[in-house]
């Protein structure tokens, strides 16, 4: 593929609003002057920040909500598939890691961004720009930033960054530990039979734990598809287990399968007899999808965010 119709993926290394809203600005400002369609997905008060730099241009920009489209990050990637799936090449701006993400939302959050190298990689060219507010994050971020991104540009300089993992990264296994839960409400082991068992200890936790019954019958759901996936691919059987932390409710599925697509869950379903549906609807139904695969056997914790 040429340089001009390749997915351009670039970092941008600013510190502070003033170099933010000047940066980000000039980059939509050269798309809009190009005829490109441009999307923004940051939070909301950067929103405000380039509406008004922007004045009028504004409103030829489609601007996201990163808080909402972003809350899990495996949703990132179907939002942009949108985007680039209209037709002409465009330009983008997504900044899904900010200071306020937790520990484990970064995480995930960084696996996104090698991930978006493979969503991409094989076209239609597009171009996504990536802030990072290097004044505010740490510099174990920015070093997986330069990891994740093939272009970073620092100081109004873009340079082809030396670190960056390629391919190879996004096409391995996921298979950094999750961290242990501190107590466990219940375990429990299941097979075809016992998928009832799931459903009811995952209901009658969610509601517990003060979930309402909405949010509950989401959470009873998502375990449930995962727990039949266990069933159907992982082995037969599987584990189960549940906890509280961090203000969210945690279940864990784990089993002797492997995910071998790394963007399961992260791209639209094409009909009912692809296997990764699952992933796909959990993602839709919890706050944080957490995803661990090998040849040894596969983790899927989710949250559920209990306010």
């Amino acid at each position: 593929m040429s340089e001009e119709h390749a997915f351009r993926h670039e970092a941008l290394l600013y510190s502070g609003e003033g170099e933010f809203v000047d940066r980000v600005g000039g980059f939509i400002r050269a798309g809009l002057d190009a005829g490109e369609p441009v999307m923004v997905a940051v939070t909301a008060a950067k929103i405000d920040l380039l509406r008004q730099a922007l004045d009028g241009d504004a409103a030829e920009v489609r601007f996201a909500d990163m808080d909402e489209i972003g809350a899990n990050p495996a949703r990132i990637i179907p939002a942009w598939r949108e985007f680039v799936g209209e037709g002409r090449p465009g330009r983008g701006v997504g900044e899904p890691i900010t200071p306020a993400r937790t520990p484990a939302a970064l995480v995930e959050c960084q696996r996104h961004e090698v991930l978006l190298n493979l969503a991409f990689g094989a076209g239609p060219g597009w171009w996504l720009l990536c802030p990072y507010d290097a004044g505010s994050l740490a510099s174990s971020v920015i070093a997986e930033c330069r990891r994740s991104h093939p272009l970073v540009c620092e100081h109004g300089e873009v340079r082809t960054s030396d670190v960056y993992g390629g391919l190879a990264a996004a096409e391995a296994p996921f298979t950094d530990a999750l961290p242990e839960p501190p107590s466990v409400i219940a375990e429990l082991v299941f097979d075809l039979e016992s998928l009832p068992m799931v459903r009811r200890a995952t209901t009658e936790i969610a509601e517990a734990a003060g979930l309402d019954s909405s949010r509950a019958g989401d959470l009873m759901l998502a375990a449930n598809e995962i727990a039949t996936n266990s069933v159907l691919y992982g082995g037969g059987r599987g584990s189960l287990r549940l906890w509280g932390e961090s203000g969210a409710l945690m279940c864990e599925v784990s089993d002797a399968g492997f995910i071998d697509r790394p963007l399961a869950g992260r791209e639209r379903p094409a009909g009912a007899a692809s296997g990764g549906n699952g992933l796909w609807v959990v993602n839709q139904l919890c706050d944080l999808v957490q995803v661990r695969s090998s040849p040894q056997g596969t983790v899927v914790r989710l949250h559920m965010n209990l306010s």
